[in-house]
């Protein structure tokens, strides 16, 4: 047989042949799969290459039976519209279920379904569900999966289908923390839970990525700028006009706010007597109602303050239309692929049964330049 070929077997290959084969217990083979790090490095290269060279496949459901582990995390999936999705969730999704696939576990999407009743405490539930498809702000209501989470979430945990939970997009006093927390299930949240609260969470810094955003424009000879949010009653879009303000407060730069997140108010905003030679936009999203303004006013979107037909532009999010706008938008970009390996191992820490850390983990965003501001 060629060397490093696969030996051919009948049978499947047990985990007794593999300890043979690489000469130690059965139970060092076993912590060689589950357990790597309590391995010494030769003996888990001479079992991962015994593993190998035998063909070994782990049986999953008897690990499970023994174990009572499912090796499945549950995700309770944003509300979206599959005309129109949303592509930052789009892209969280792919990275957790990479990050997961990493640690040899499988992600279990799971949602309300629709009209399943206002129990007593779910009306911040349905804003969420409003709330996740959209960059923006809540939308109708009305849509599926905007109805009692927090029953898709005792029945998913009743059927004991997964270890633990992610949650994401919290708001303030998001009844699912609560609910999660009192029912002893391991979870971690992409997005900041309250004081009092288990801090299992993982995030960036809304406000200091805005404030980064300024710095740029600063630096870019910007002196008035202007700043388009969306709702204020979600944390992280208050979070990032706050940072804008603060920071724009610190450099000395005159700073105004739009009335409102559309295109009408963006104009209003650029016909004002400080009419700002930069305008932030809270989302990608947002960016294009500016684009639209700025052109709508006769003028263009371009790096230079000293141009006077000239308005500079930056998002956040950093979706895939920002390389296929004309010029190519500046923006935030997360690092979801960090977020998603950071909750998948806190929530395996505390499967494990190992000690919590006592805060959350904030992450750094990058700003991306291109040339709607000076790339």
């Amino acid at each position: 047989m060629p060397e490093g070929a696969r030996r051919p077997r009948r049978g499947a290959t047990t985990i007794e042949e593999v300890a043979r084969a690489a000469g130690v217990s059965r139970q060092t083979v076993s912590n060689a799969l589950n357990a790597p790090h309590r391995v010494r490095p030769d003996t888990l290269e001479r079992v991962t290459a015994a593993i190998r060279e035998l063909g070994y496949q782990p049986d999953q459901s008897a690990r499970s039976l023994r174990s009572g582990a499912r090796r499945t995390i549950g995700y309770l999936s944003p509300v979206d519209d599959p005309f129109d999705p949303n592509p930052l969730m789009a892209g969280f999704l792919e990275a957790l279920v990479d990050a997961a696939g990493a640690q040899g576990l499988r992600v279990l999407l799971f949602r309300p379904a629709p009209g399943t009743g206002d129990t007593p405490g779910t009306g911040a539930v349905r804003a969420v569900g409003d709330a996740l498809g959209a960059e923006d702000g809540p939308g109708t209501g009305d849509t599926p999966g905007a109805g009692d989470a927090l029953a898709a979430i005792d029945e998913l945990v009743a059927a004991r289908q997964v270890d633990g939970l992610v949650l994401a997009d919290v708001l303030r006093d998001d009844p699912r923390i609560g609910h999660v927390a009192r029912a002893g299930v391991p979870f971690t949240t992409f997005g900041r839970t309250g004081p009092g609260e288990p801090q299992h969470w993982v995030d960036i810094g809304n406000g200091p990525a805005m404030a980064a955003v300024v710095r740029h424009l600063a630096e870019r000879g910007h002196r008035h700028l202007g700043y388009v949010g969306g709702a204020e009653d979600l944390p992280w879009m208050a979070e990032r006009r706050a940072g804008f303000l603060a920071e724009a407060r610190r450099l000395g730069l005159t700073a105004v706010v739009a009335g409102g997140p559309d295109v009408a108010a963006v104009r209003g905003l650029l016909r004002g007597p400080d009419r700002p030679t930069a305008v932030a936009a809270a989302s990608d999203l947002l960016a294009l109602d500016v684009y639209e303004a700025v052109r709508a006013e006769g003028l263009a979107v371009g790096p230079e303050a000293a141009e006077g037909g000239q308005v500079a532009v930056t998002g956040f999010h950093d979706t895939p239309l920002c390389r296929h706008l004309h010029p190519a938008l500046t923006s935030v970009r997360l690092p979801l692929r960090a977020i998603a390996a950071a909750l998948v191992e806190r929530l395996l820490g505390q499967v494990r049964g190992e000690r919590a850390p006592g805060a959350g983990l904030e992450l750094a965003t990058e700003l991306v330049v291109r040339a709607s501001s000076g790339g």
